[in-house]
């Protein structure tokens, strides 16, 4: 699940980073409000948490902005504002949820569950590449009717090839988005966890989806392979 954060304080994201990637989440941290902006309307995120407080733009004029876009990746408010028009405007700039900061984790990550299992109903959350279907709300794929068991990391390392099926993803791009918060032996990891893909949704379906591009990265295929 790719996940934008739009936060001005470095500490906060860099925190909220940590936990949401133990949960499944790649997070893209944007520190200022035009830039966040930017990240929103030129990316393909799943959800976006936006503070209010934020230099360049503040989060409602980010919200209201985004959605002038016609884009309608749910969005959930995060911050220190609590005050009951705060939260009516936040929602009315066309935020989908609003919570007060100090917050529960758990809490947070129910919420952001919540969001995206409102965008599957809608169609907008899973998506399907040849007959691999890929579910990032509940970290789930299948081939076919047969669902094939994944971790964790499997599952963001499959869902990070599988978003750009057809497109060559280097190594460090995959890294970052799924092993941002473990700064080490993260390239031993990727292989390890390509070959365990390879035996899970390749083999057993004699298929060849996943295709190494040497010295660059790895490239998901809808077909048999090259």
């Amino acid at each position: 699940m790719r996940l934008l954060l739009i936060d001005g304080s470095a500490r906060c994201a860099n925190a909220l980073r940590r936990g949401l990637a133990a949960e499944g989440f790649h997070t893209e941290w944007a520190p200022e409000g035009r830039s966040g902006l930017r990240r929103a309307l030129d990316g393909d995120h799943d959800v976006i948490v936006l503070d209010l407080l934020l230099t360049g733009l503040n989060g409602y004029e980010v919200c209201t902005r985004i959605r002038a876009a016609g884009r309608t990746t749910p969005i959930l408010i995060l911050t220190a504002k609590d005050g009951e028009h705060d939260i009516a405007e936040g929602l009315e700039r066309g935020a989908d949820d609003y919570l007060v900061k100090p917050y529960a984790f758990v809490v947070l990550v129910a919420r952001l569950r919540a969001l995206l299992r409102r965008g599957a109903r809608q169609g907008l959350a899973q998506w399907q590449v040849g007959d691999l279907r890929v579910d990032p709300v509940s970290l789930r794929a299948w081939r076919g009717a047969t669902e094939i068991g994944l971790t964790a990391k499997e599952f963001g390392v499959l869902a990070c090839l599988t978003r750009q099926a057809e497109r060559v993803v280097t190594k460090p791009e995959i890294i970052e988005q799924v092993w941002e918060e473990e700064p080490t032996c993260r390239a031993n990891a990727l292989e390890v966890h390509i070959s365990a893909l390879r035996r899970k949704i390749d083999r057993p379906f004699r298929r060849t989806s996943i295709v190494t591009v040497r010295g660059v990265g790895y490239k998901f295929v809808a077909g048999d392979g090259p």
